[in-house]
């Protein structure tokens, strides 16, 4: 697998664009996830990504996209949020990305109100029809387990319940390491998603709170969870995210950080190609 970096930690830090792209790969990675919205960003910023990244020889494998209005109860809310989505493809394929991250919401008043089942089943709508154009892209989508209680997809196994009942071959699980932690998820438990798994972040944490850490500055097992992931076979990429660094002035040595400690734990593992 190749090692990536979501271009957020230099966002989040007030770094331009192209400055992120070259540090990335001035500082040793092999790809890129890109962290921008395409219904914010001008030609001018798409253009300037795919000019640099092709510059630095750094292909872009994912862009992320937050979007939690695809399961909202009104109907205008989840067209304008699946359009937004195809936005974001239509980004994916110009930048000659392999993916697109989707990031769903939870569950409404506290899943009291509205039966948990009708915004399950919406969900399930809205990602057919995107796998859909995914796929007529060349394209995967793949989705975010996100380890908060109200979350759709908060734990392996509802994961793989929703891509069963999905069962679209353009929509795959996205695996967090640190979200599986913070789950409470056995690296064994992985093995459900064998072929349905087509993208990896990796991060760490406390164990109680979401951190987007760099390897090594938390309690997550890593050793266990990069051997199952290693085993379900991905082609693609273990991208670094890293939110929101307490100290942005200092983000190159927080990113260097981060990228010695997965490449260690890469190689020791023989996981980088």
């Amino acid at each position: 697998m190749k090692l990536g970096l979501i271009n957020s930690a230099w966002v989040q830090a007030g770094k331009g664009t192209a400055y992120g792209i070259e540090m990335t790969k001035k500082i040793g990675f092999d790809t890129i996830d890109i962290f921008a919205d395409p219904l914010e960003i001008d030609i001018r910023e798409r253009q300037l990504i795919r000019r640099e990244c092709q510059k630095a020889q750094l292909p872009v494998i994912s862009i992320a996209c937050v979007a939690v209005g695809l399961i909202d109860f009104n109907p205008s809310v989840q067209k304008f949020h699946q359009n937004r989505c195809r936005a974001y493809l239509d980004l994916a394929y110009e930048l000659e990305a392999k993916n697109v991250l989707v990031v769903l919401g939870e569950y409404i008043w506290d899943r009291q109100v509205i039966p948990p089942q009708e915004q399950w089943d919406i969900a399930k709508t809205a990602l057919t029809s995107l796998g859909d154009y995914a796929d007529y892209l060349g394209l995967k989508i793949v989705l975010e387990l996100e380890p908060f209680p109200l979350s759709l997809l908060n734990n392996v196994t509802n994961m793989h319940r929703f891509l069963q009942e999905v069962n679209h071959p353009a929509v795959q699980a996205n695996i967090d390491i640190s979200h599986l932690e913070l789950a409470h998820v056995r690296p064994e438990e992985l093995r459900l998603l064998q072929g349905k798994a087509g993208h990896v972040h990796i991060s760490d944490c406390d164990g109680k709170v979401h951190g987007d850490l760099p390897p090594g500055r938390g309690v997550v097992p890593f050793i266990p969870y990069l051997t199952e992931i290693k085993n379900l076979q991905i082609d693609g990429a273990i991208s670094l995210e890293l939110e929101y660094s307490p100290e942005p002035d200092k983000i190159v040595s927080w990113v260097e950080e981060a990228y010695h400690a997965t490449n260690q734990l890469m190689q020791s593992l023989g996981m980088r190609s």
